[in-house]
């Protein structure tokens, strides 16, 4: 080949490679466009375990589709109130928040199974239901019809039964105590006597602290040291039986999520993932130390009462017959999530509960 052809063929290559260059290009704009949406957290920004999981989905993506897709999250009241985020995302105020399900069980009660209802799932066989077994599929085809479209994204782990200003020995001293609790647990609590009151997370401690309220609860030992509740309320009552392990959401809108494109739809799902695993670990880290703390102020300890969980039990199932009998959905997911909690325990008796057991004998007896 003399120079003159090689010259000639080499420009033929450089043009056809740059024109497929510039036909690559719109492609991959259009594979990866460019996509800003916000998020309202249902939590204040002072909470750095439960609100971080915001944080956590946003970092992730924007990481996982270099910088394209950007999900900027906003706390509690900078845009909707906190228990108006599923509204704001149903109306699409904003594309997405990141909230508790059960906090809208106003609309439905089919909503609390989406977190936890009372004697239902701990963290571990929550993740199994939603990952494994029916749990994301159920939920979201009910979420479907609030045009929702939902992802687990965080877990607190089994939480503390609440703050009490009396203690409470019996079953007959819930009668009359106004008591901050969330989802169908006030239901169960009412038929006890209890006055369930709705309060958003940053408004406990005025409540608490001015007697609006006689008793509430939160999460657990670290978030509610931050919130500063062992100042205004002097019991402190274990174990939360109506969350065992709650699930916190982010909710996306259903036509906003629709239209992700599917490389997004996967950023996001990982996100999510993540947010959940992180946010629990979190928990199990913090909460050790926070609850020494918390006694060194004087806290007391109580446990529920044998009597009192057997109460609640009770209690609890006839909420779910009464609200199955009027409502198809709720009946349709709760049945599916009992059958797999029969199962499930009964592998769960046989190795975490044993092993657990013996290991905590070893702690107790100062040989860890």
């Amino acid at each position: 080949m003399d120079r003159r052809t090689f010259f000639r063929k080499a420009a033929v290559t450089g043009a056809g490679a740059a024109a497929a260059t510039a036909l690559a290009a719109p492609a991959i704009a259009q594979a990866n466009p460019k996509i800003s949406w916000r998020l309202t957290s249902s939590f204040p920004k002072s909470l750095d375990t439960i609100y971080g999981g915001a944080e956590d989905i946003s970092k992730h993506v924007a990481a996982a589709t270099d910088g394209n897709f950007t999900i900027q999250p906003f706390a509690a009241a900078e845009i909707v109130p906190a228990m108006q985020a599923a509204d704001a995302v149903s109306n699409a105020t904003v594309e997405m928040c990141h909230t508790c399900s059960y906090y809208f069980v106003g609309k439905d009660p089919t909503f609390a199974i989406g977190t936890a209802i009372p004697f239902g799932l701990n963290a571990r066989l929550n993740n199994a239901w939603f990952y494994q077994g029916n749990g994301n599929k159920l939920m979201n085809e009910f979420y479907a019809t609030q045009k929702i479209y939902g992802l687990p994204a965080g877990n607190t782990g089994a939480q503390m039964g609440g703050w009490f200003r009396k203690e409470i020995n019996t079953v007959d001293d819930f009668k009359g105590v106004k008591m901050r609790i969330a989802g169908i647990a006030g239901r169960v609590l009412e038929k006890l006597g209890a006055v369930p009151q709705q309060i958003a997370g940053g408004d406990i401690y005025p409540a608490l602290e001015k007697g609006t309220i006689d008793a509430a609860e939160w999460v657990g030992p670290y978030d509610d040291y931050k919130l500063g509740f062992y100042k205004v309320a002097k019991y402190y009552y274990y174990p939360a039986f109506w969350e065992g392990g709650p699930v916190i959401h982010a909710f996306v809108n259903l036509d906003k999520w629709n239209s992700l494109p599917p490389a997004y739809q996967a950023a996001l799902t990982d996100a999510c993932a993540f947010a959940n695993t992180n946010m629990m670990a979190k928990y199990d880290t913090k909460n050790p130390t926070a609850i020494k703390q918390i006694v060194s102020q004087g806290t007391t300890l109580r446990p529920f009462s044998q009597d009192i969980l057997e109460a609640c039990y009770n209690a609890s199932l006839e909420v779910y017959k009464e609200i199955s009998a009027k409502n198809e959905w709720f009946k349709k997911i709760y049945e599916d999530q009992v059958a797999f909690k029969k199962e499930a325990y009964l592998w769960m008796q046989l190795s975490e509960y044993t092993y657990d057991t013996f290991m905590m004998i070893q702690q107790r007896n100062g040989k860890l």
